[in-house]
C-alpha cells in the first residue's frame, strides 16, 4: 500500500525558512495591547434589582422600646401614624412572643405604603423602628373592607394560632430551658417580682387637692384657711388628727390649686420650717 504523503509546505525564496505571518491590525478605536500586560477581568454581571415588598394595609413594626408601657406605646403609634390616614387598629402586647413588636392597620395599602416609606427608621423612644408589611390582613381591616367574610377570616386566624402555639421558637426555647433545669435537680427559680415604683410627689399630675407636708405641729385649720384664702376658689382645708404635720387643701378646680401651690410651696409658716406642697395622689 502506498504511503500517504504529508502536504508540502510552501517555502520562501530561501529554502527552509517559513514566511512570517503578520498579526491582524487592531480595529479602529480599540486600545493597543501592551506586551506583558494582563488583560482586565470581565465586568461582573449587574445585580438584579431588589424585589419590592407586596404592600398590604397593615404594617409590622419591630425594635420597639420594651420599657414603654403598652397603653402608652399604642397611643404613641396611633398619634404618629394618624397623619397619613385613618388608623383602624394598633395591636401590641407585652407577652414574651410579642414584646417589642406591634401592628398598625390602615384602610388602604396605599396609605400603609406611604407611611412605611416616610416613617421607617424613625427613632421612637430612642429606638429606630424596623417596619415591613404584614403578611396577612388584620381583623380590623377585614371588618372594614370585607365584613361578609370576617367570621371566616377570624376562625382561620384562631386555628392557625392554635396550631403554631407549641411550635413558636421563642416558647420552644423557654420550655427546653425549663425542662433542662428540672432534669438538673430542681425547677427553675421563679423570677424576682419587680417592685412597684411609685412616682415622686413632685411629678404627680395636676389635681384640685393639694397635699401639705412638714407643717408645724401647732398649726390650726384657721391659720391654713387664712393662708390659702388669698387665692380664689378655695373649697376646704382638712387636717389629719393623728398626724399633725400634714393636711389637705381643696380648691374648686385644678387651675386655682396650681396657682396656690406655686405661690406657697416652701413658705415658712412658722418662720423656720418650709412647708412642702404637692398635688395629692388621685
Amino acid at each position: 500500500m502506498a504511503d500517504i504523503a504529508a502536504p508540502s509546505i510552501m517555502q520562501d525564496g530561501v529554502q527552509g525558512v517559513l514566511p512570517v505571518i503578520a498579526a491582524p491590525a487592531p480595529l479602529a478605536g480599540a486600545p493597543m495591547p501592551i506586551p506583558g500586560m494582563v488583560p482586565p477581568p470581565a465586568a461582573a454581571p449587574a445585580a438584579p434589582p431588589p424585589v419590592e415588598e407586596t404592600a398590604t394595609e397593615t404594617l409590622y413594626i419591630q425594635n420597639l422600646n420594651e420599657k414603654i408601657k403598652i397603653p402608652v406605646l399604642k397611643a404613641s403609634l396611633r398619634g404618629l401614624f394618624k397623619s397619613y390616614g385613618e388608623v383602624l387598629d394598633v395591636v401590641a402586647h407585652g407577652n414574651l412572643r410579642m414584646r417589642g413588636q406591634a401592628f398598625v392597620s390602615f384602610e388602604s395599602a396605599e396609605i400603609a405604603k406611604k407611611a412605611l416609606k416616610e416613617v421607617r427608621g424613625f427613632p421612637l423612644y430612642t429606638k429606630p423602628m424596623q417596619i415591613s408589611f404584614a403578611r396577612t390582613r388584620s381583623d380590623a381591616v377585614v371588618k372594614k373592607l370585607d365584613a361578609d367574610n370576617f367570621d371566616t377570616h377570624k376562625e382561620k386566624r384562631l386555628e392557625n394560632k392554635k396550631a403554631t402555639r407549641y411550635t413558636n421558637p421563642i416558647k420552644k426555647k423557654y420550655r427546653q430551658k425549663r425542662l433542662a433545669a428540672e432534669m438538673d435537680g430542681g425547677a427553675a427559680a421563679p423570677a424576682a417580682k419587680r417592685p412597684n415604683v411609685q412616682m415622686p410627689d413632685e411629678y404627680l399630675p395636676p389635681n384640685k387637692i393639694l397635699f401639705l407636708q412638714n407643717l408645724p405641729e401647732t398649726v390650726t385649720k384657721d391659720q391654713l384657711m387664712a393662708l390659702f384664702s388669698q387665692y380664689p376658689n378655695l373649697h376646704e382645708v382638712r387636717l389629719i388628727p393623728t398626724k399633725k404635720d400634714i393636711a389637705f387643701v381643696e380648691f374648686l378646680d385644678e387651675g386655682s390649686a396650681t396657682v396656690a401651690k406655686d405661690a406657697l410651696h416652701n413658705y415658712k409658716l412658722d418662720g423656720e420650717n418650709k412647708i412642702k406642697i404637692t398635688f395629692a395622689r388621685k
